[in-house]
């Protein structure tokens, strides 16, 4: 069967124009040429999104979101809650229940609409996951040519010996010149993100533009099958050094995960999404999507450096003041520069890394990090972790945002997001926790828990860890430097602090004698063991037989 018959099968389009798996190149000059939109809040629905920089089409691609989605719009991210599902999917504030009745009637309109108009759509065939043994066909349909080109980058195409790749497949249809309408569709706002799992379809209808929805929400499909089949999905980066040793590295936004991982000393397998299988590691993706906002080019030369190759897709970065982007070189623009969005972004292929592993896959993990960012300042810089504390701080999934990032935030903020990734989290946590100490314990893996955020007092008062502290820490986790090292317990919040640490002053491996004022740590602490035993009770984790550590 053509896609074309498969698509008018499934989906009932009818009267659209396919442009299908057109190289980067192309894709570049179409998505200059007609993708359009809303780019400011108070202006019209028909703006250029997609502009060339002074390279041309031999350097990125910029691309604008609608004012309104420079992030996921996860209070509009669904599932739709058919009964042979409803019992396993783990429904929550960013993974909505939706009635399928109105499903069925929002998925006709915005078919209808895309007929109706006569649109032109992309169509791009990659997979999900590097591994043929599990792979899953992922068939991306929508209006942009950039989204078309973000699929292309971020995931693995033309994968030899993958079963079954028709009966398989889910497809993606991203509408957003369609408007929902609350009360008629029965969504939150004017655009829905909606997994049907039954039909294994995705339905991005309306203003949800954002690249990163053509990712996050198949995977969020992935963390929902891969687990069923024993195998783990995670939100992680993972790379492998010189001795074959794998490391992955979970954490939220914000931790350092694509940061770290991008070392040019050691392989990289993936920045962000990883499956643990009995093969070993596998990439999800064939491409990175890394925060911008802020990037230190010195500091992280292997990110800056895919800043101006060509087929990289820049999102929300304004031109230089008084210029038109086509005048801007890449290497010009002004990375600080949040007036269009805190959450400026870009994706470029993994291969733009000097240093990858062939076909994103290597061996079993010797060591897992857990990532944190502590903006309070209270968590030691490393920490070594039982098997017990893993699970505690896997499912806790904390990390701290800092003051002054949103109206009205005036001291760090905690964020818990179980298994480091809840909003993707399809299954309870249980599920992955009891994959993750299974693994672990099958293949003896170490884990650190590594603090990112600051030392000396919280955000506004101390400083945040050196990149370059985190990665003597990191590194002498990895070498095994820590394995036998002697620790002390830190008495409030339960975590094995090493006393030594090669390259690092020993001064610091316990926070509390970086702050002045030693009374105002131990109330810290305490107020964050606090936080950690709340978020505990209120997400009901001991039913989930999870034991409390802190």
């Amino acid at each position: 069967m053509t896609f074309q018959a498969d698509l008018e099968k499934l989906l009932g389009l009818k009267t659209v124009t396919y442009k299908h798996n057109l190289d980067k190149e192309a894709l570049f000059s179409e998505a200059i040429a007609n993708d359009r939109g809303r780019v400011r809040r108070d202006g019209p629905s028909n703006e250029q999104k997609a502009y060339p920089t002074k390279l041309g089409v031999k350097g990125p691609l910029v691309y604008y979101t609608d004012p309104d989605c420079t992030g996921r719009r996860t209070k509009d991210t669904y599932a739709v809650k058919w009964p042979e599902v409803a019992d396993e999917i783990w429904f929550k504030a960013d993974l909505n229940p939706y009635d399928p009745a109105q499903y069925e009637g929002l998925l006709q309109r915005v078919i209808q609409h895309l007929n109706d108009k006569q649109a032109t759509l992309y169509v791009k065939d990659v997979f999900m996951g590097s591994d043929p043994d599990f792979a899953v066909p992922y068939r991306f349909v929508g209006e942009y040519a950039t989204h078309a080109m973000f699929v292309h980058n971020m995931f693995p195409k033309d994968l030899q010996g993958v079963r079954d790749v028709d009966a398989r497949r889910w497809t993606m249809l991203n509408a957003p010149s369609f408007v929902c309408v609350p009360e008629r569709d029965g969504c939150r706002a004017e655009a829905a993100v909606i997994i049907d799992a039954k039909n294994k379809i995705c339905l991005v209808a309306g203003r949800a533009d954002y690249c990163g929805v053509n990712k996050k929400t198949i995977f969020t499909v992935g963390n929902y099958l891969l687990p069923k089949e024993g195998r783990l999905s995670m939100h992680c980066s993972a790379n492998v050094g010189a001795n074959n040793d794998a490391a992955i590295l979970f954490g939220l936004s914000g931790t350092g995960k694509t940061t770290l991982s991008a070392d040019a000393a050691r392989r990289l397998i993936g920045d962000d999404e990883t499956i643990w299988s009995d093969n070993g590691l596998c990439n999800l993706e064939d491409g990175c999507y890394a925060k911008l906002i802020n990037l230190d080019k010195e500091a992280e030369p292997v990110i800056a450096a895919a800043l101006s190759k060509p087929g990289t897709i820049i999102e929300n970065v304004p031109p230089l003041p008084g210029k038109r982007m086509e005048e801007c070189h890449p290497d010009e623009l002004d990375l600080n520069d949040d007036s269009i969005a805190e959450n400026t972004r870009f994706s470029y292929p993994l291969d733009a890394n000097p240093n990858v592993m062939p076909n994103g896959q290597g061996p079993h993990p010797q060591t897992i990090v857990l990532l944190t960012a502590d903006a309070f300042g209270v968590l030691p810089p490393i920490s070594i972790l039982e098997p017990k504390d893993v699970m505690y701080h896997f499912v806790s999934g904390f990390t701290a945002r800092v003051a002054g990032t949103e109206v009205g935030v005036t001291e760090p903020q905690p964020t818990f997001s179980a298994c480091f990734g809840g909003p993707f989290m399809a299954h309870k946590p249980n599920v992955y926790a009891k994959l993750l100490a299974e693994k672990m314990q099958k293949h003896k893996a170490r884990c650190i828990l590594l603090n990112t955020g600051w030392s000396g007092g919280p955000h506004g008062v101390g400083k945040r860890m050196s990149l370059k502290v985190t990665r003597a820490l990191l590194n002498a986790a990895l070498n095994g430097e820590l394995d036998t090292v002697e620790t002390e317990l830190h008495p409030i919040l339960k975590l094995k602090m090493p006393k030594s640490c090669p390259g690092v002053d020993s001064g610091i491996l316990n926070p509390r004698n970086t702050w002045t004022d030693k009374d105002a740590y131990d109330a810290t602490a305490v107020k964050l063991r606090d936080m950690f035993r709340e978020n505990f009770k209120k997400k009901g984790f001991a039913d989930f037989g999870i034991e409390e550590r802190i």
